[in-house]
């Protein structure tokens, strides 16, 4: 199905340009959304009437996005969750986790702008891209932590404090009771 698109859709085009897709992905994603419309002889007709004040709307939306991103490129958040010995996650961190953790933090974006391959199920600071219009990325950063000394200690804040560990000469387990005394040893 050719469709004309309204706006640049990542790997697929940019705006005005007459682009094959799948029947279903014009249907139920791209029409809908309002993001393409089906290529008739109307619909062309009608896109390079309005082409003018798409482009002006584009270009609006574009430089709103790119003043937001000075403020958004670079932020972070702590995300707490439980996880094993091994670092890994009882559960994952999906975008609407990330959505949420920075709304409370004052800034605001939708779980849809979040780019993950994958949603994240280890400890550790992640890089995540926030698509704030398809022509804007910002790099945000996400530190998981069991808690928030944790935290503080992966993003650098903190020196990991070290448990000093005396050893009580008489309850060392390999001097008594393991049967050194009854060898001779």
């Amino acid at each position: 199905m050719q469709v004309i698109l309204l706006e640049r859709v990542p790997k697929l085009g940019q705006m005005g340009q007459i682009v094959n897709v799948k029947p279903g992905y014009a249907r139920n994603f791209l029409i809908p959304k309002g993001k393409a419309l089906r290529a008739t002889e109307t619909a062309l007709g009608a896109f390079d009437s309005r082409r003018a004040q798409l482009e002006a709307q584009n270009l609006e939306r574009r430089n709103e996005a790119e003043e937001a991103s000075t403020i958004i490129d670079g932020a972070s958040v702590v995300i707490l969750r439980q996880a094993s010995e091994g670092s890994q996650l009882y559960g994952s961190v999906s975008p609407r986790d990330i959505a949420d953790a920075f709304t409370e933090q004052g800034i605001t974006f939708t779980r849809q702008q979040i780019r993950l391959e994958s949603p994240l199920k280890t400890l550790g600071i992640h890089s995540v891209t926030v698509a704030l219009h398809p022509e804007v990325e910002v790099q945000v950063s996400v530190n998981i932590a069991r808690s928030h000394e944790e935290a503080e200690i992966q993003a650098g804040k903190a020196a990991p404090v070290l448990e000093e560990e005396a050893i009580d000469p008489e309850s060392d387990e390999f001097t008594r009771g393991s049967g050194f005394d009854e060898l001779g040893i």
